[in-house]
């Protein structure tokens, strides 16, 4: 079955860096767009970033273009948010889905808390 396994999260002050990744099994990587979304607190699931198959295509949410760079690598079916700049409201459980700006998420996320 499709599993979705999120790694990189962490403590990290205003304006600082942290990288996640998403290891992928269980289903075809490398023919499959993948997404990344987040939880705030109290909040509903919000669209991060998506890419496309090849990672020729890269969508991002406003809140966090310019700041966020999402990749792949299908050869090791893994996934990659590189977050810079990184902002108090972006505190929040991140999680990586397959499919195409897909909210489906089948893992435990991991936590990055944007704190000084």
């Amino acid at each position: 079955q499709v599993q979705l396994v999120e790694s990189g999260g962490g403590l990290v002050q205003p304006g600082g860096s942290l990288r996640l990744s998403c290891a992928a099994s269980g289903f075809t990587f490398r023919i499959n767009s993948m997404t990344w979304v987040r939880q705030a607190p109290g909040k509903e699931l919000e669209w991060v970033s998506s890419i496309s198959t090849a990672g020729k295509s890269t969508d991002y949410a406003d809140t966090v273009k310019g700041r966020f760079t999402i990749s792949r690598d299908n050869v090791n079916k893994m996934l990659y948010l590189q977050m810079n700049n990184l902002r108090p409201e972006d505190t929040a459980v991140y999680y990586c889905a397959k499919g195409w700006r897909s909210t489906s998420v089948t893992g435990q996320g991991t936590q990055v808390t944007v704190s000084s």
